[in-house]
């Protein structure tokens, strides 16, 4: 088993995250001797959205910012030797793959070995047959958009031992990312579920990017993280037994601290001593946070057990249509004014449309969708005030009368509202379950 230890440095925490970072981070490991550079692009409806826009062009359905991320570091990680692993082939991992082949020949950088993970999606009929099997009655009258499976790290791992320079994935689990590359890197076993529960809580804490350097921690008096504006994407430093320390990119903003690490350790866990992925049951229940100084901490502690039996899905579907609408009332009775006017729209919309109302600037994160919090709160007497309407219904022509009646407000009051914005969109629900791992067909194959 390699002694070496191995880097595994993050660059994105979500499609649409910042796309200038990797350049710090691919520098450091670098200068370190190499390592991984992961990508993770893909939310619950993420996924979705993707495979919505491979719909309308089969030549699309990954992550729109692909060049933005690959482009400035590609020619730097071939260099080096840092491979990169990211699940930004979202609904098309094979385009995606085949756009950093171009973008490689347009650089004129010599042809990478680009692996494609494919089996999560389950668009086969015995595999909708056993989702209707879970699922039952939910799925009647559904319009599904998608169907994945979250898949592990074995494919990663895999593609990795075979010479991969990148391994473009569709949806694996956020840590299986830098756990795929720790098992090719140390040929750990499968069922070595300590060393597999650790390396997958290293990459749970490097999943949501800046979270753990300090953007998502900050808060200005309370939790102050020095030049937050150019914090740094983290750093995992992986040993052959699994335990690992955190750290930033070097020259760069943010901090890794223990309060940093703490807050991402619990984030999305329902319960630390049962994280369950689809390659190991982490337990970090007992883990221990050291700072070791200049922005690095270790975690000790932790351990695993074995995986799950069967794998979670996620299916996405159609949900009709969105229309989002606002107006500003300023000055004077300002609040009283946008309360009037959300009444106006509420009663010419009538009881076939839910309509939700939000004062921002007074009232918007803690409003409810039916509107009474808004009614039973006495008017603050705001005089900066923008109104947020919105409202859902499978007709878009229902949808779009709340975007005509908020346009009517201009000039059919109350007065003084203006800055109209209306926006419409389908509107996507997304239901889960588990099935077989037998029955998702995962695998990987080169490009070429």
């Amino acid at each position: 088993m390699p002694q070496t230890p191995l880097l595994v440095g993050c660059a994105s925490g979500f499609s649409g995250d910042r796309s200038d970072g990797a350049a710090a981070v691919v520098r450091t490991l670098a200068a370190r001797g190499g390592g991984t550079l992961i990508f993770e692009t893909l939310a619950e409806r993420t996924l979705a959205l993707a495979q919505l826009a491979r719909n309308a062009n089969p030549d699309a359905g990954y992550e729109p910012l692909l060049d933005d991320l690959v482009a400035p570091v590609l020619a730097d990680c071939l260099r080096h030797g840092i491979r990169i692993v990211s699940n930004f082939g979202a609904a098309n991992p094979r385009g995606a793959a085949r756009r950093i082949a171009e973008l490689a020949r347009q650089a004129g950088l010599r042809p990478p070995r680009i692996a494609v993970v494919h089996g999560d999606a389950l668009d086969g009929q015995a595999q909708r047959a056993l989702l209707r099997s879970r699922l039952g009655a939910a799925l009647d009258g559904v319009e599904v958009v998608s169907a994945n499976a979250y898949l592990g790290a074995t494919e990663i791992a895999q593609a990795l031992q075979a010479g991969a320079d990148v391994v473009v994935a569709g949806r694996v689990a956020d840590p299986s990312l830098t756990l795929g590359p720790a098992l090719a890197h140390f040929g750990w076993r499968l069922d070595d579920w300590p060393r597999l529960g650790r390396a997958t809580i290293a990459g749970h804490l490097l999943e949501c990017g800046l979270q753990v350097t300090g953007g998502y921690f900050c808060v200005p008096g309370l939790k102050e993280v020095p030049d937050v504006h150019r914090a740094g994407f983290p750093i995992a430093e992986i040993d052959a037994d699994g335990g690992f320390s955190v750290f930033k990119a070097d020259g760069t903003g943010g901090a890794v601290n223990a309060r940093t690490v703490k807050e991402q350790l619990l984030y999305e866990v329902h319960d630390p001593a049962r994280y369950y992925t689809p390659d190991v049951v982490a337990d970090l229940s007992q883990a221990r946070v050291e700072e070791l100084g200049g922005d690095r901490v270790a975690v000790h502690g932790v351990t695993g057990h074995a995986r799950p039996d069967e794998l979670k899905v996620n299916v996405c579907y159609q949900g009709g249509w969105l229309a989002e609408a606002e107006i500003s009332y300023a000055g004077v009775q300002a609040e009283a004014r946008a309360r009037l006017a959300a009444d106006i729209v509420r009663r010419r919309i009538g009881a076939d449309l839910k309509l939700r109302a939000d004062l921002i600037g007074a009232l918007s994160i803690l409003g409810d969708d039916d509107g009474r919090m808004l009614a039973g709160l006495p008017d603050s007497g705001r005089r900066d005030v923008r109104l947020r309407l919105a409202a859902e219904h499978p007709d878009r022509a229902q949808a779009e009368r709340v975007l005509r009646e908020v346009t009517a407000l201009y000039t059919c009051g109350p007065a003084g509202g203006g800055g109209v914005r209306t926006a419409l969109r389908p509107r996507l629900y997304m239901m889960s379950c588990t099935i077989e791992r037998a029955a998702v067909e995962s695998g990987w194959t080169f490009l070429e």
